[in-house]
């Protein structure tokens, strides 16, 4: 079936602007797909409300496993480990803590693009994630082509990768839904989602045979007061050491395709632009300023795909923070670009890592 020109602009504008609107209709990725590219793909079809309220069990397939990375097992480990053992440099506010990765640190913000675009720079936040202590995961990652205010949780019971399954948590993801808070994926939008997906050969590679539990959470096009909720909701889950928590976000996406080309030609080149840009929300989020990042993202229109995402996870670690816990620290340890713009026919996506302790 074809999609109108106009419609499509909606689902773009849907995800990157935040606004809500756009309705339609998704085709599973084998018989219809509207890619941008691996970079990041901004949207796939019209954004529509596509939720059970009569869920039932599966097993999640790795439906991009083939495209957006390899769907050969041992070439996957081969190529994961290349890029984790590359990560050498520990940041020097880490150094105090020894050898990698040090236990201390309880999540991660990182990139969900094609592996060949930001599986580099995802390694330098997976380095940190501890298999001696870690027994749980929870993967927050934003919905980039169905309609959804809230959040809504992965129902499947174990979750393919090339590396062998990882099994869901199912006595947390069952408090969670008790909360009425929580949508239900279904299986096709499960599977259509690229956001967490990306995240788990990571997962398995890091933790190998050790036991270890995922909780999948999409999360949509959030307001501030959601994120909020939200954040108080995960907070108790984020104050257990045994869990480790997984922020799954791109940052700017520039270029005509994207529809937001801003440049101010004081920063320098377009692609300077955008790394002032981006490291000016980094420096926010480091700061754990979440008023000031959500200014920043009023002001600026930044096409982060994961700050909903972002804002409800840094809204859990304010609540800990608030209840007379030690402070935390955020800290980027790793910013790249799929290709450096230098003029308004060019387009790019940024990626970057961070490590939460």
């Amino acid at each position: 079936r074809k999609t109108g020109s106009l419609q499509l602009w909606l689902a773009a504008y849907t995800t990157v602007r935040g606004w809500k609107g756009g309705r339609g209709r998704v085709r599973r990725e084998g018989r219809f797909k509207l890619a941008v590219s691996q970079s990041c793909r901004i949207c796939r079809g019209p954004m529509t409300s596509f939720f059970s309220s009569s869920p039932r069990r599966y097993v999640r397939r790795a439906s991009h496993a083939g495209s957006w990375y390899t769907d050969d097992g041992k070439a996957l480990d081969q190529q994961l480990e290349e890029w984790l053992s590359a990560v050498q440099q520990v940041p020097a506010p880490l150094q105090a803590q020894g050898s990698l990765p040090p236990p201390r640190v309880r999540a991660i913000i990182a990139p969900h693009a094609g592996y060949s675009y930001s599986g580099a720079t995802a390694a330098h936040a997976y380095t940190y994630l501890d298999p001696r202590v870690t027994k749980r995961v929870f993967i927050l990652g934003p919905s980039h082509h169905v309609h959804l205010s809230g959040c809504a949780i992965s129902l499947a019971t174990h979750l393919d990768t090339p590396l062998g399954q990882l099994a869901v948590d199912k006595d947390v993801v069952a408090q969670l839904m008790r909360t009425g808070k929580f949508e239900a994926m279904t299986q096709d939008v499960d599977e259509d989602e690229h956001s967490i997906e990306m995240h788990l050969p990571y997962v398995k590679k890091r933790m190998g045979d050790a036991p270890c539990s995922v909780v999948a959470i999409m999360v949509g096009a959030t307001s501030e007061a959601a994120e909020a909720r939200y954040g108080a909701l995960l907070a108790p889950y984020l104050r257990d050491p045994a869990n480790f928590f997984i922020v799954s976000s791109d940052f700017c996406h520039w270029g005509a395709r994207f529809r937001y080309q801003p440049h101010d030609a004081a920063r320098g080149a377009v692609h300077e632009y955008i790394r002032w840009l981006d490291h000016a929300g980094m420096a926010l989020l480091e700061a754990q300023d979440l008023g000031g990042f959500y200014a920043y993202l009023r002001e600026h229109r930044n096409t982060i795909c994961g700050r909903h995402p972002i804002c409800a996870f840094m809204h859990a670690v304010r609540a800990l923070t608030s209840g007379g816990s030690a402070l935390w620290s955020v800290l980027f340890v790793r910013y790249a670009q799929s290709s450096a713009c230098t003029s308004h026919r060019d387009s790019s996506v940024s990626y970057a890592s961070a490590v939460v302790s």
